[in-house]
């Protein structure tokens, strides 16, 4: 498994137990802080088109966004962390995963995964939109 994190490691999603027939079983997890994450959804939601992929919650705070397989092996992105599955894929049910987990975006009603640029864009901007909020007043 390839991992590529930035400054603060984050234990990625648990992986839900069972094959789908809607998700591809090659893709990396960008992992999150839950705050972080939803803002990047909201951001991406708001970009052209669809430009947001499946994304798990996993109900310990961090958000698990899809990307393309290959991303692990470039990401970079401060406060985040990206696993690789190294051709083995993930098994991902489009039910309920792991207890304490539920996808935020599930399979059938998002593109299968994110495009890596457009969610380092995103991340950034909301991770900027945080500070702002959080400094304010």
């Amino acid at each position: 498994m390839v991992t590529s994190q930035g400054n603060d490691p984050l234990r990625p999603p648990s992986a839900p137990p069972g094959p789908s027939s809607l998700v591809p079983p090659e893709c990396d997890v960008v992992t999150v802080p839950a705050r972080q994450g939803l803002e990047a959804v909201d951001i991406l939601r708001r970009g052209a088109g669809d430009a947001v992929g499946l994304v798990l919650h996993d109900g310990d705070g961090t958000l698990g966004f899809l990307v393309p397989p290959g991303t692990a092996a470039a990401w970079d992105v401060p406060g985040s962390t990206c696993t690789g599955t190294d051709g083995r894929g993930l098994s991902l049910a489009p039910a309920s995963p792991e207890e304490g987990s539920d996808w935020l975006l599930p399979p059938g009603e998002a593109d299968l995964a994110t495009d890596p640029a457009m969610l380092r864009a995103a991340l950034g901007e909301a991770r900027r939109t945080i500070e702002a909020a959080d400094n304010c007043c």
